[in-house]
């Protein structure tokens, strides 16, 4: 894996929430420092618990303190637009690029992990996608679980980025524990309506082993982190 000289950020998101977001984001920090590259992952905000923030913490062999890595936590399992109204807190956009603008001065590669999907609320003035466009992070990385509706659901947060993100975006299709009918043809069928938008097949990851072909997908996956615009 070649060397890098600027910092870079990785914005991760997904079609919804519980997709594999986090045991990417968590997998990928690993797999980037087993090559040698100083990467952190972020969740900057949390809601429901803060066991995502812990897993990336750990990903990054504690680099950060829990609260570096997750600023803004909240009791209720809500959006955290919603879940901060509920403790009368306020969080503004602008608060939080400035967080993780300041973590990524530190670090070769950051991850930020959205909370949700790419729409879904995050604070007072925006969501993910407003988040995202603040921060014009290197590349985009877009989880989809790999079944019945990942065409229309991958198609739809493509659609729904920024122009300059989409063209610098990648779709993590996480296979399932049980595949069905669709997930051997998902990746094809997409392509046809996604052209030069490139695809990864990650193997399902719940079960800790890290198996040959999900190291492959892995390192695919950091080597277009670190790919050149």
């Amino acid at each position: 894996m070649k060397a890098m000289g600027q910092r870079r950020m990785v914005f991760v998101t997904g079609n919804d929430t519980g997709v594999g977001k986090t045991v990417l984001a968590a997998a990928l920090t690993r797999r980037l420092r087993a090559h040698g590259v100083d990467a952190v992952a972020l969740k900057p905000l949390c809601s429901g618990g803060r066991n995502d923030a812990r897993a990336l913490q750990t990903a990054a062999d504690h680099a950060l303190t829990l609260d570096e890595v997750n600023p803004w936590h909240f009791r209720a399992a809500l959006a955290p637009k919603l879940a901060a109204r509920l403790e009368k807190r306020r969080i503004s956009r602008r608060e939080v690029a400035a967080h993780v603008r300041m973590i990524a001065r530190r670090f070769q590669i950051t991850l930020v992990e959205g909370a949700g999907g790419l729409l879904s609320p995050l604070t007072e003035d925006g969501d993910n996608r407003d988040l995202l466009a603040a921060l014009r992070p290197e590349a985009v990385i877009i989880v989809v679980p790999n079944r019945l509706g990942a065409v229309n659901q991958a198609r739809l947060v493509l659609a729904a980025l920024p122009k300059i993100a989409r063209r610098r975006s990648v779709v993590v299709l996480v296979e399932q524990r049980k595949p069905d009918a669709a997930s051997r043809t998902n990746a094809a069928l997409l392509a046809e309506f996604a052209a030069g938008i490139s695809m990864v097949h990650l193997p399902w990851l719940a079960s800790g082993r890290l198996t040959f072909r999900a190291a492959a997908a892995l390192d695919a996956l950091a080597a277009f982190t670190m790919a050149d615009s």
